[in-house]
């Protein structure tokens, strides 16, 4: 059962020298990258929410409030 154990410990060992890391350069382009997509998205959801109504109590509602009132 160790052996096995040893085995497995050597097989990923050896496994993780094969690996090529990013650079500090290549993982902080990475993150600026994904920061800026991430604001953009919440961008596009908070207009989203703001064009169908964010919630009924405040003064605008929303094209869905408005086609909502029209019908009933």
């Amino acid at each position: 059962m160790a052996n096995r154990v040893v085995s497995y410990v050597k097989s990923c060992y050896d496994e993780m020298k094969k690996v090529s890391w990013p650079t500090m350069d290549e993982l902080m382009n990475s993150t600026v990258v994904v920061f800026i997509a991430s604001l953009i998205i919440a961008l596009i959801v908070f207009i989203m929410d703001i064009a169908f109504g964010v919630h009924p109590t405040m003064f605008w509602k929303g094209l869905l409030g408005y086609l909502y009132q029209l019908m009933g």
